[in-house]
């Protein structure tokens, strides 16, 4: 059981962390925080705010990465006390801890950095929740060291993010053993269902993704039992700067939410 602003986060009852991929504009981030809120609200689930102030691991070096860490925390501050919720984005490197630990209610360690070992450490010092998203060229059972890692600090508040594991070029898939394999391990497990179809750098400077699977494995991962499910949300994502062909329109996330908690009702009582 974890503390996450006033949330507080439990096994065996869902959670969701959502909002779009990476801080476009504050208006975006503000306009879809508010709906994502009074979404989760009206549906009684535990809601986590997510974007990034910098995507630093973008295929091109001509992509778009975000406001980056001062103005991008200055905007996700406004959004954690405009909306009264806790507020997630990842960090790159040791020398952004300290500012990010002052406004990020869970801090998030990257796919590509998640056996990085200062990274980790100095991260789970702070005491702060850290959601590690498992790297996809990496096992299941391999997420213990990482989980050693964290916990070498005397920090258990834990969270392992599942996004796919790498399958041939430009490819992910999922192995729904891996969330049982992870939970086992006595920590919180999320399914990441928006990365989980990207396709990665299969547009050449930038990934691709389906995003027509999405309800498809959120509902598996739901029934296989996890206890948050992660979705990068946006608007308009035709529009959006990153991650356009894997992020689900605002305007369907309301009718999916209702899909997953049904299923999760029935499959928390085997688990």
């Amino acid at each position: 059981m974890y503390n996450v602003g006033k949330l507080t986060l439990k096994r065996g009852e869902l959670f969701v962390i959502a909002g779009p991929c990476v801080i476009e504009s504050e208006d975006i981030v503000f306009s879809t925080a508010e709906k994502l809120k009074e979404i989760t609200e009206a549906l009684n689930i535990p809601f986590i705010f997510k974007s990034s102030y910098d995507k630093a691991n973008r295929s091109s070096i001509r992509s778009f990465r975000g406001p980056g860490l001062n103005r991008g925390l200055e905007i996700l501050q406004k959004v954690r006390e405009n909306f009264q919720i806790p507020v997630l984005s990842d960090i790159h490197c040791v020398r952004e801890i300290d500012l990010a630990k002052e406004v990020l209610d869970i801090i998030q360690i990257p796919a590509f950095l998640c056996r990085q070992t200062d990274l980790l450490v100095e991260a789970a010092k702070t005491d702060k929740p850290i959601n590690i998203k498992k790297g996809q060229f990496i096992a299941p059972l391999d997420v213990k060291n990482i989980i050693e890692k964290i916990r070498s600090t005397g920090n258990e508040k834990i969270i392992i993010t599942e996004r796919g594991t790498c399958f041939g070029y430009n490819n992910l898939v999922v192995d729904f053993r891996s969330l049982p394999t992870i939970r086992s391990m006595g920590v919180l497990v999320v399914f990441d269902a928006t990365h989980s179809v990207q396709l990665p750098t299969a547009a050449g400077v930038c990934s691709s993704g389906e995003r027509q699977f999405i309800p498809y494995l959120s509902r598996a991962a739901v029934a296989c039992g996890v206890d948050g499910v992660f979705f990068e949300v946006h608007p308009e994502p035709e529009k959006a700067l990153c991650d356009a062909a894997n992020m689900i329109p605002l305007k369907d996330f309301k009718g999916l939410l209702e899909t997953l908690i049904e299923i999760h009702t029935v499959a928390k009582k085997f688990y």
